[in-house]
């Protein structure tokens, strides 16, 4: 199995490309990034001897690039063939992943994470910085995003559990769940279900054709809700207006710093649901 390791002392980018198989990442609090090829068959393993790894110096910091092509189509008699790629990096790490069919699974935290793919699932566990991602059939799931979180797919489910910058979501066929939205969400379905379990602060769009809309708004925060729909339903725990909108937790729901939050959102078929969301959890004491 080919190997290299590079020492990489500054700011990483990864630029990563394989047309099937599984990428796997993993960053740590090493200065050196490794990185290994492996192909299952005698074509596979010609694929890998032909591809072009390197490292390069971007500015300040380092490059690696790790590239295997393969154009045309695969037939095999008895197990798929794959091509597995696995790279350690230093954490915070930028990653830029490009395949056909290869699933992509990223251990630790990266800066800018950028996926394009047809059908291989992506699991990213933390962003730090801007995450986009482009793919036809896959799924996608990330565990933390601290920037803007951009996603685009077709059929492909997207699950993220938190995201502090604003998101903004194209789905056809896919679902899409957001469990703690920290700033805006613009969210596009077809007959795709949307739903955002907490929302605190800003505007949240959802437009939908035949597909569900679920929103939870965060206890303490004001709400204004325009929500339409042709043929379903709508129904909501708040008051339909621009004044904050009562409960029985104790919020103050008089103060006009109160975070504000805009839900529009409007479906043909699809129904519509708006409930308050419960407060996050305050972080255990030291």
């Amino acid at each position: 199995m080919p190997t290299w390791d590079f020492d990489t002392p500054g700011h990483v980018r990864l630029d990563l490309e394989i047309p099937f198989g599984r990428v796997e990442l993993e960053s740590g609090t090493s200065d050196s990034t490794h990185v290994s090829l492996e192909g299952n068959d005698s074509v596979t393993r010609e694929l890998v001897e032909d591809g072009r790894v390197e490292m390069r110096r971007r500015g300040d910091g380092y490059e690696v690039v790790v590239e295997v092509k393969h154009r045309g189509f695969m037939f095999s008699i008895g197990r798929a063939p794959e091509i597995r790629l696995r790279v350690n990096c230093p954490t915070g790490s930028d990653a830029t992943v490009r395949t056909k069919s290869a699933d992509v699974e990223a251990r630790g935290a990266y800066g800018v994470f950028e996926l394009k793919t047809a059908s291989g699932d992506v699991s990213v566990e933390e962003i730090q910085r801007d995450g986009r991602f482009k793919s036809a059939s896959g799924d996608v799931s990330v565990d933390q995003v601290g920037g803007q979180l951009q996603v685009q797919t077709a059929s492909g489910d997207v699950a993220v559990q938190r995201v502090r910058g604003d998101a903004i979501a194209q789905l056809v066929s896919g679902d899409l769940w957001i469990r703690d939205a920290g700033a805006s969400v613009h969210a596009n379905t077809v007959s795709g279900d949307q739903r955002i379990d907490a929302i605190v602060d800003g505007t949240l769009e959802a437009h939908a054709v035949s597909g569900d809309v679920h929103v939870g708004v965060r206890r303490g925060s004001r709400v204004y809700v325009d929500a339409n729909t042709i043929s379903g339903s709508t129904s909501s725990e708040l008051d339909l207006s621009d004044a904050p909108a009562g409960d029985s937790a104790g919020d103050d729901d008089d103060d006009e710093n109160a975070p504000l939050v805009e839900v529009r959102a409007k479906t043909v078929s699809g129904d519509i649901s708006i409930v308050r969301a419960a407060a996050p959890a305050p972080l255990p004491a030291e």
